[in-house]
């Protein structure tokens, strides 16, 4: 339902004005400056042709006067449609002011309906606002997936770095096998026990050197 509080002579749609009309006054005025244009081109093509053939009668009018006749056809057009500007500007504002326009106090037989039974309208209310809660509730629910799916990507770039250090692990543990190193579990364990032995070894010289330092 459009409002007919619509500001006239505003270049807003004035969709009530269309409602009722079945155009708008912009299409209205626009049409009108259009067939007076149309009918100006004509008119003055039409003088043109009775001038040069009255200016030569009885024989083929020569270039140069057709071309100086043409000449001053355009000037004469743009003279006439510069005033023309200036009260066709005059004539839309009277026309969507005073003629094509919808008093506020008039409504259209749709609108009267509502007019009737306002609490249609508190019903329409109503549902707008569930409609907009629900597409709060939808944009909401676009989000939550979309942070799901990228949360997913995420895992299946990890399960690849996974499967790519376990690969290397494989591969690494059947050239063990092959240099007759053993398993590679085992030979880690061995490292971790010579690291730790190694570790020990070295606290036990830095305690010797400390205590000859002291002595």
């Amino acid at each position: 339902m459009a409002e007919s509080g619509v500001s006239v002579g505003s270049e807003s749609l004035q969709l009530y004005e269309a409602q009722f009309f079945g155009f708008t006054p912009e299409t209205c005025t626009l049409r009108v400056r259009d067939a007076f244009r149309d009918s100006l081109n004509h008119i003055l093509v039409a003088v043109e042709s009775v001038f040069v053939k009255r200016l030569c009668p009885g024989r083929d009018p020569p270039a140069e006067l057709r071309l100086t006749a043409r000449e001053c056809t355009q000037k004469l057009r743009q003279f006439l449609q510069e005033r023309f500007e200036v009260m066709f500007q005059r004539m839309k504002g009277m026309l969507v002011d005073r003629v094509l326009s919808v008093p506020q106090n008039v409504l259209l037989p749709d609108d009267q309906l509502h007019q009737k039974h306002p609490a249609g309208k508190e019903e329409l209310t109503k549902l707008q606002d569930s409609v907009a809660k629900l597409l709060q509730a939808y944009e909401a629910e676009v989000c939550a997936k979309q942070a799901l799916l990228a949360e997913l990507e995420e895992q299946k770039e990890t399960q690849k770095q996974i499967d790519e250090v376990l690969r290397w692990i494989e591969e690494l543990g059947l050239s063990w096998r092959r240099e007759g190193m053993g398993s590679v579990q085992d030979s880690v364990r061995h490292m971790v026990e010579t690291v730790g032995q190694l570790q020990d070894v070295v606290g036990k010289i830095r305690k010797q050197n400390k205590g000859l330092d002291e002595v």
